[in-house]
């Protein structure tokens, strides 16, 4: 794992959307598509916007979500939403973008039909993630109802997981398929969530599941 500091949030967004358009130019020199998978959040806002104002082959861009709430797009919870509001748009519009959510099935229902339709995206190309100050990535939370399934080395390409204390059934990719991405980068800001980080290294993974994903992968940090 490599830390790169940035002296504001702002130099941080510009050089990792830099840096991501860079290597899905790369991996599109090299296959017939590339895989990025991509949080929720207002976190990477930022850095999605500038990377839809970026000329590449979008057209050979397939995004996927790290996880997300079982909402309809239409909702203002939606991460799917977030994405096509700040990522999908300009030049980046063209991407193709696979959605999760089944509309009148259940979150365990939506997963199985889903799952099938992930196994060409494997290994993930780009994985861009987000951490919360409770040492959570994805949907992968500790505590979670279905955490230590979606934490198993065979569990399905999706997976259901209801956080404690939240009434919203969300669904996540497992740690298998977070791990085994050909490149990973990690968003943190402030000083909490570098602490977080750091202890989590020290932590079993279901306490800390970041620990289990981020492999050597590149954690950018401001501020």
């Amino acid at each position: 794992m490599n830390i790169v500091e940035y002296p504001d949030r702002e130099m941080l967004s510009i050089r990792v959307a830099d840096a991501l358009a860079s290597e899905l130019r790369k991996c599109l020199l090299n296959h017939d598509f590339a895989s990025f998978a991509v949080p929720g959040g207002t976190t990477p806002g930022p850095i999605f916007e500038m990377m839809s104002d970026t000329e590449l082959h979008w057209d050979r861009v397939h995004v996927m979500l790290t996880d997300e709430r079982w909402v309809s797009e239409d909702n203002s919870h939606s991460n799917a939403r977030l994405v096509k509001q700040h990522l999908l748009t300009g030049h980046a519009a063209a991407a193709q973008f696979i959605p999760y959510y089944r509309e009148g099935k259940t979150a365990a229902e939506g997963c199985a039909e889903v799952a099938e339709t992930l196994t060409g995206e494997l290994p993930i190309s780009l994985l861009l993630l987000g951490m919360g100050a409770d040492m959570h990535a994805a949907s992968l939370f500790p505590g979670a109802d279905g955490l230590k399934a979606a934490m198993a080395n065979h569990a399905p390409l999706l997976c259901p997981i209801k956080p404690q204390n939240q009434d919203m059934e969300r669904v996540t990719l497992p740690a298998h398929a977070l791990r085994g991405a050909m490149s990973t980068h990690l968003v943190i800001y402030g000083d909490e969530k570098r602490a977080a980080l750091e202890k989590a290294l020290s932590l079993p993974p279901e306490d800390a599941p970041i620990a289990a994903v981020i492999g050597s992968g590149t954690v950018h940090w401001a501020a």
